[in-house]
């Protein structure tokens, strides 16, 4: 049997096979539990109790970790949600279990009502998804998890299968979802850039009348802190919003929210030069996928760049009269808004971890990244000062909580990204702290979903997926041989 054979015939639900096992208690053993706990037997729940199903970035990421335990897995995973994308190329953020309850998350199947409400964006019929969006860290994603085994990529047509898919996310990103009409990909929802109650919403949100607080059920509150959750005001907001959205068919439409994001944008970014090495493995060039992604990094600088915060800030397209631009101009998406026209809008002033995401880049000008790295260790997110891990706000800004969501505390998938674009830049001492950091506060969590970015107390749910996952991807890059391979381009586009 060969080993595609072998690692297609093992049971889903069989413990993870190590080459070499790790010794009892060591960390790699302990994430790699929380992976094969959360497994599902096609995909990773982010958590058992709190998020049941299967959530579009959190696969990404954790695909990135799990690559280093089972290829075959991370392959499998990502193969997972991207049966579920949409006619017009969106990738849902969440695909739904149907063997789950419908009570046990909120929004669930029958709020969204995919198929029906999203039948004529194309919508699958046969599994029940949301119908907003996540970043698209999945290019990123699948290239990383080739480069785990490329033998068993290629026999599997790995790449042959995901590159077209990814074609279709990045296409539909860059055309329909360009509502600001410079090139940047727009977000609708706050749930689609990740970060679900950061204070850079509370502008754009002001303006969303709430749906009634007795119209909805709120789960989360059954396995977490309300502390730690964003609070009844914030959730109305949501789902008027994701309502809204459902009412008219899903389709991208200027609306109520609209706002151009920097870290939404930056993996975007990163993933069109990650498509483009996917195209060179396939035979074909990849050039215009690395220009375009110059472009759009130019376009990022432009749009969303803000020299006295000393950082990149959202753009609320709403917020604001359209300015007038060359009709029928060109925009590095290679789309044309209708008109040639341009939303201005406004930047909103609030310093979130958002904003030091675009770090990761690498045609970032140098002295954006240095003014970047200034920022992240000046005293508003106190990096290798008051803080060793990277708060999701500005320390000293008024809606600080180092307990609530995206209001203060630090996540593991934002350091992650903040750790490479350190490393990326020339900050490899910085980048090895932050590393340390992590992984520390992961094991010392019981890999919590977020942690005080202070006392690296743990917060939201345990056993999280991505933590355990990019826990998984730090360790390995402290191995010497994964050192070597960094060192030699590795897997870092």
């Amino acid at each position: 049997m060969d080993r595609t054979a072998q690692l297609t015939a093992r049971p889903a639900h069989r413990e993870i096979a190590y080459d070499p096992p790790p010794p009892p208690g060591s960390p790699r053993l302990a994430a790699a539990r929380v992976l094969e706990r959360n497994w599902t037997g096609t995909s990773t729940v982010p958590s058992r109790s709190l998020y049941p199903h299967q959530w579009s970035w959190d696969s990404a990421f954790i695909a990135i970790g799990l690559r280093h335990l089972s290829p075959l897995r991370a392959q499998t995973e990502l193969e997972t949600l991207f049966r579920a994308q949409w006619g017009d190329g969106r990738v849902p953020h969440i695909v739904f279990n149907p063997s789950v309850p419908l009570d046990a998350y909120f929004p669930s199947p029958d709020f969204w009502r995919s198929s029906a409400a999203g039948r004529t964006a194309g919508a699958p019929r046969t599994v029940q998804t949301s119908g907003i969006v996540q970043p698209p860290v999945h290019a990123l994603a699948v290239w990383f998890t080739h480069l785990a085994d490329p033998g068993l990529s290629r026999a599997r047509g790995f790449l042959t299968g995901m590159y077209p898919k990814l074609a279709a996310w990045h296409r539909y990103l860059l055309h329909r979802r360009d509502l600001g009409g410079a090139g940047l990909a727009s977000v609708v929802h706050p749930w689609e850039q990740g970060m679900d109650n950061s204070p850079a919403w509370d502008a754009p949100l002001a303006r969303v009348v709430p749906a009634p607080g007795r119209s909805f059920r709120r789960a989360d509150l059954d396995h977490g802190a309300a502390e730690d959750r964003p609070t009844d005001l914030d959730y109305g907001r949501y789902v008027r919003l994701a309502a809204d959205y459902r009412d008219g068919g899903y389709a991208d439409a200027p609306g109520a929210f609209m706002v151009e994001d920097p870290a939404f944008n930056a993996l975007l970014i990163a993933s069109e030069h990650a498509l483009a090495r996917i195209a060179g493995e396939l035979g074909a060039t990849g050039t215009a996928r690395h220009a375009r992604a110059e472009r759009l990094t130019a376009v990022l600088l432009d749009r969303l760049w803000d020299p006295a915060s000393g950082m990149f800030l959202c753009r609320d397209l709403r917020d604001g009269d359209e300015t007038g631009a060359r009709a029928g101009s060109r925009r590095p998406g290679g789309a044309r808004r209708s008109g040639g026209s341009v939303l201005g809008g406004e930047l909103v002033p609030e310093r979130a971890v958002s904003g030091l995401v675009p770090l990761m880049l690498p045609t970032l000008p140098r002295e954006i990244a240095a003014t970047l790295v200034r920022t992240l260790t000046g005293p508003h997110f106190g990096l290798g000062a008051s803080t060793r891990l990277v708060p999701s706000y500005d320390l000293l800004g008024e809606s600080f909580d180092p307990h609530r969501y995206w209001r203060g505390p630090a996540w593991f998938n934002t350091g992650w990204l903040v750790e490479r674009g350190l490393r990326r830049h020339g900050e490899p001492e910085r980048a090895d702290a932050l590393r340390s950091a992590l992984v520390d506060s992961a094991l010392s969590s019981g890999f919590a979903e977020y942690v005080d970015p202070y006392t690296g107390g743990a917060c939201g749910a345990a056993g999280f997926g991505w933590t355990a996952a990019l826990t998984l991807d730090l360790l390995h890059a402290m191995e010497p041989a994964a050192r070597s391979a960094t060192a030699e381009g590795g897997d870092r586009p």
